[in-house]
């Protein structure tokens, strides 16, 4: 399946009945971080919902939706699914609630937290997904021009060289499927 993510956060926001919901989507790997700066920020909210989705390193996903104390089901599944939908991996979103004083419903809730989703993900640049992955290649002295080349060629990013007395031990990082290829 052909996924997607974004490289840069991105925000929405979604009024309902006086209720303020804020969206902030961010990139997987700053995702916690991001969460804790947006508790201290926003003490005064009444709620944090959040929905990831990452992919693991054998092909397998992790996703979760977290209600933060609104009903269960109403807030963190819905906004699961709008990352679903727009087929996001290595991105999670944090919807900041503040009560405006009437109650919403179940239903208002759902459309609501996924609105404010659906917002930020539309405000957002979304990217074609691209697995990356590192590898240790060892060649001879002789075959290290070679290796040079054909990374240079392939755009791929030498991480790490390591010069033994057998030859050159390469880290590199790229797309899957070109160092798969090496």
């Amino acid at each position: 399946m052909d996924y997607q993510t974004i490289k840069q956060s991105a925000f929405g926001e979604l009024e309902d009945r006086k209720s303020r919901f804020l969206a902030f989507l961010e990139p997987i790997a700053v995702f916690d971080q991001k969460l804790e700066e947006l508790r201290k920020e926003h003490r005064k909210a009444n709620h944090f919902v959040t929905a990831h989705r990452h992919l693991l390193e054998d092909g397998r996903l992790e996703e979760s939706g977290k209600d933060d104390g609104e009903p269960s089901g109403t807030s963190g599944m819905p906004t699961l699914k709008v990352l679903q939908g727009a087929r996001l991996v290595e991105a999670g979103v944090i919807v900041v609630r503040y009560f405006g004083g009437t109650k919403l419903g179940g239903g208002g809730l759902a459309r609501a937290y996924s609105g404010a989703a659906a917002v930020a993900i539309e405000n957002s640049k979304l990217v074609p997904f691209i697995k990356m992955k590192k590898r240790r290649l060892s060649v001879s002295f002789a075959d290290s021009a070679e290796l040079e080349q054909q990374i240079a060629r392939l755009g791929l990013e030498v991480i790490e060289r390591d010069f033994t007395e057998q030859g050159v031990t390469f880290e590199l990082e790229g797309p899957e499927s070109l160092i798969n290829g090496l």
